[in-house]
């Protein structure tokens, strides 16, 4: 097989053809794709980074709501994913899905430019006094958002995905290479974030919103041209057999079924098919462990067994078992994905308070602060990928140094610090006000804004460790076949991480008020309680991360047969001969 050149795990070109390893895929088509999500990002992020304060300044909307809108809309470019997942995996595949995401982006992004340009799509202010928004205009602004919003959403798992699809897990060099991908996929996503809230938010800031939004516009534009000229070259994983939804949820049933009979004692006993009938599929066979005994039932063998309801396969029944230990991961996941709702919300209203003058004409916009996080990031990924992967790979023998439920939690423990800073610094922002007797929301704390630079850099720092590594385990432990769904899985975090932000928010808004006749999250941040909210993320934090350690002790990883790479190699090279032969 190696004389041929063809890659080893059944990849093909567009239009279905085996492709040559030398040719395709690895690092020279994963540039386009990298170059890609560099300008998706600063579109995304020039639209996201400060829509907050789009919110209050030009839609007039108090804090509360604004940052339950921006939650709200943010969480569903997050939980669209989902959506994407299945359209990849079960229809279109995920070039097509791609390419369908883009357009209905491309419709968001030109709507949101004219309704931010146009006078007639905004609210007006006479002598001070401003009117609220018109339905007509807030129908419009949220149409935009949302439907920028499903295009992204879509596009998320399914654009990793494909860059990750590049590599070729049965050749080893190529299998490290994927590893660097994921990383390099955070620093590129960190570059187009870091570009956009230093430069288009100063653009909406300094010469108007309609501008800045189209300098969006034209990032989205480059990025969607950037990605097509790499077609030539991609990699594209063929699409086989039976709907992937159906056999997983044929598990349970069959499960459920045999929920009477007796399991036998050793696990070789349970019906499984021979390696070759996974060769012969582009499937790879998943070794049987240990967890979830109950769904074995589904794989038992009977003497008498019905031709129409045959028992499912370990294999088919180690895939739902990846499925529910995603699943239990996930769940400890929502919240620290709180953080990344506060970051972009919180944090930015804090800083409108306090002094952000460089010099006399120069004014720091409050939410281009948030790029000492994404400059953490940038700084942090290339030392993690250059320097501590290869320290602890020689120490640990792991191809990725350490595991990779290790990873997140050290960035969970980093955030759980960054919270107790910014408790201790809206502590001190609160000594400030009462010492000089600040009670106006406008009013201007005597105190310099980068007294919020250590917890961005802290969140940095975490999410150098939080980010790639969440993407890369829910990539790698999901299926083969549902490779997209794994990816959804991490978008999905971030997306009810930001619902269950807005849950908090509402919650502790409505508490405060009841209790005290006060809202610790105010209009007027100078007359609040902030320090009480980052006290509360500090204890929830706190606790989620002991059970998230004692959960990952316990976590079994996916082990998929390999040992048979040379057979494989084999039957591949007369199935891909046969196919050349046949075009």
């Amino acid at each position: 097989m190696e004389h041929k050149g063809y890659t080893l795990d059944d990849t093909v070109d567009l239009s279905g053809r085996p492709v040559l390893s030398s040719t395709t895929g690895k690092r020279k088509a994963c540039i386009f794709i990298l170059a890609y999500q560099a300008f998706e990002r600063f579109a995304y992020f020039g639209v996201s980074a400060n829509l907050v304060i789009y919110m209050t300044s030009e839609l007039h909307k108090d804090l509360v709501s604004a940052v339950t809108s921006v939650n709200n809309w943010s969480g569903t470019a997050w939980i669209t994913p989902i959506v994407g997942a299945y359209i990849a995996d079960s229809h279109l595949g995920r070039f097509w899905t791609i390419t369908f995401a883009l357009l209905i982006y491309a419709m968001g992004m030109g709507l949101l430019v004219l309704t931010t340009s146009l006078k007639c799509f905004r609210p007006t202010c006479t002598d001070g006094i401003c009117k609220e928004a018109s339905t007509v205009q807030l129908t419009l602004y949220y149409l935009s958002i949302y439907t920028i919003a499903i295009g992204s959403g879509v596009l998320k798992p399914n654009m990793s995905t494909f860059g990750a699809d590049q590599f070729d897990d049965f050749r080893p060099k190529e299998k490290v290479l994927k590893v660097s991908y994921f990383n390099w996929w955070s620093f590129n996503t960190a570059f187009g974030t870091l570009a956009a809230t230093l430069f288009v938010v100063y653009i909406q800031e300094r010469f108007g919103w309609g501008l800045g939004y189209g300098i969006s516009a034209v990032g989205f534009l480059v990025a969607s041209v950037t990605f097509f000229m790499g077609v030539p070259i991609y990699r594209h994983k063929s699409r086989k057999g039976k709907s992937h939804a159906k056999e997983f949820f044929s598990v349970p049933v069959v499960a459920f079924r045999n929920r009477k009979l007796q399991l036998p004692s050793s696990p070789s006993e349970l019906h499984e098919c021979e390696m070759q009938h996974y060769i012969d599929r582009g499937r790879r066979q998943i070794y049987h462990t240990p967890r979830f005994r109950f769904l074995d039932k589904a794989a038992i063998k009977q003497e008498k067994t019905d031709a129409s309801n045959p028992p499912c396969t370990v294999t088919q029944v180690e895939r739902n078992k990846l499925v529910l230990g995603m699943l239990g991961i996930w769940l400890l996941i929502i919240i620290p994905s709180n953080f990344w709702a506060v970051e972009v919300t919180a944090f930015v209203k804090q800083g409108t308070t306090m002094e952000r003058n460089l010099g006399p004409n120069f004014q720091i916009p409050a939410a281009s602060l948030w790029s000492f996080v994404v400059v953490t990031i940038l700084i942090c990924v290339p030392i993690y990928e250059c320097y501590f992967v290869p320290f602890m790979r020689r120490r640990t023998g792991l191809h990725r140094g350490i595991k990779m439920l290790h990873r997140i939690a050290i960035g969970v423990a980093i955030q759980i610090m960054a919270a107790a800073v910014m408790f201790a610094v809206e502590i001190r922002r609160m000594k400030v006000i009462r010492e000089k007797h600040i009670t106006g929301a406008k009013e201007v704390v005597p105190m310099s804004i980068f007294w919020l630079l250590p917890q961005h850099v802290l969140l940095g720092l975490a999410n150098t460790f939080l980010m790639a590594g969440l993407l890369e385990f829910f990539y790698d432990q999901s299926p083969e076949e549902m490779k997209v769904l794994g990816t959804a899985f991490y978008t999905s975090t971030i997306a009810v991480g930001k619902y269950s932000n807005s849950l908090l928010v509402f919650m502790i808004d409505k508490f405060s008020r009841k209790m005290s006749g006060k809202s610790w999250i105010g209009n007027n941040l100078n007359d609040c309680h902030l320090d009480y909210y980052y006290a509360l993320l500090f204890v929830i934090s706190a606790f989620n991360f002991a059970v998230f350690l004692w959960v990952q002790r316990g976590y079994i990883y996916k082990k998929e047969n390999t040992t048979e790479v040379n057979e494989f190699e084999i039957v591949r090279a007369e199935k891909t001969e046969s196919q050349v032969g046949k075009a």
